[in-house]
């Protein structure tokens, strides 16, 4: 595996925010001078740590405009090098060791405890598209670490012949040597985690759906009216990606009553109060008699009600089945498509 792209040399303080400038400085003290750190609060080591983490190379003109006094006690070069290795060995120092381990984790990212947790939020065919490029002997490594349901989905958006190269790797596999692991896992820090943002990133429009999906009736149609005098084409997509609270009538009876149990009965009622007849209609015909009745007069009890409580009551209802769905109880497809629901 290769170490990847080597990260940009700081020539100029200008480029530095203030946080780093304090991060070069910290790093050309060294650990002979830690007791500086303890003058600073959690909040403020981690700013700092997070910035000296992702420093690279800063050249020694830098350091001499910052920390000019400093300079006669630094290497022949008169170059530091901040890294996550140096800013961990600086931070042991005087941190107990698990709060320096939650630290360094979170400046690592996207959650997970190790870097195979990690790994196992990372969507499969992202990974994927990685793990293609590497040697089957490394790959058998990685996917032997994740989850097997996570393993199994890699494996199946690999190309075919490769997939079976790496399955016949991790069936022919001896334990691995604690350097080799160190060096697949320092590896795929630097070079696929560093970058995962830009690999990974979210389709503007689904991000936008979920946006939209949060607004209150008005201000979405607002928003998307607007939008569709601007782009159709965007506009029709987004709309075609979001979940709204009619779009629970494609539940099964299974599916409702599930639902049902998890809602509160008042929220329920507002949300109805403000549905079609057709959903009102599916939700009644799942739940007994005696329990429709009473909805039924519930909702004629309430009299007038506001909008915006509607509103609010069935973004409520919504984001519960999203949670039931998150849980595997139901399962939420997009709108359109053949395999819409499925239980």
């Amino acid at each position: 595996m290769a170490l990847g792209a080597r990260k940009n040399i700081i020539d100029d303080p200008r480029k530095l925010s203030g946080v780093e400038k304090a991060a070069v400085v910290l790093l050309a003290l060294g650990e002979e001078h830690v007791s500086l750190w303890q003058s600073l609060d959690e909040e403020e080591i981690k700013e700092i740590s997070q910035a000296m983490s992702s420093l690279g190379t800063v050249t020694s003109n830098v350091v001499e405009d910052l920390l000019v006094e400093f300079v006669s006690g630094m290497s022949n070069s008169g170059t530091i090098m901040g890294s996550y290795e140096q800013t961990q060995r600086l931070l042991t120092n005087f941190l107990p060791p698990d709060k320096v381990e939650a630290l360094m984790e979170e400046i690592r990212g996207p959650a997970g405890r190790t870097m195979w947790d990690k790994l196992g939020n990372v969507n499969e065919a992202v990974l994927a598209n990685y793990l293609k490029n590497e040697y089957p002997q490394t790959v058998a490594v990685v996917l032997s670490k994740i989850k097997a349901d996570h393993a199994a989905r890699v494996l199946s958006s690999l190309p075919e012949d490769f997939a079976l190269e790496c399955v016949q790797r991790m069936l022919r596999m001896e334990p691995v040597q604690r350097e080799i692991l160190d060096k697949i896992e320092q590896t795929l820090r630097i070079e696929f985690m560093s970058n995962l943002a830009r690999t990974s990133k979210r389709d503007s429009h689904e991000l936008m759906a979920e946006i939209f999906n949060n607004f209150d009736r008005q201000t979405e149609s607002r928003f998307v009216a607007a939008l569709e005098e601007r782009n159709r084409e965007s506009a029709e997509r987004i709309r075609a990606l979001m979940f709204v609270f009619e779009d629970l009538s494609k539940l099964d009876p299974g599916g409702v009553q599930t639902l049902l149990r998890a809602v509160e009965k008042d929220q329920l009622a507002l949300a109805l109060k403000g549905s079609s007849d057709s959903l009102r209609d599916m939700f009644m015909s799942n739940m007994s008699e005696r329990a429709a009745k009473i909805m039924r007069d519930d909702m004629e009890s309430m009299g007038p009600v506001r909008l915006k409580d509607v509103d609010a009551a069935q973004m409520a209802m919504v984001q519960v089945a999203k949670d039931l769905a998150a849980k595997g109880e139901i399962m939420l497809a997009g709108q359109g498509g053949d395999d819409e629901l499925i239980y």
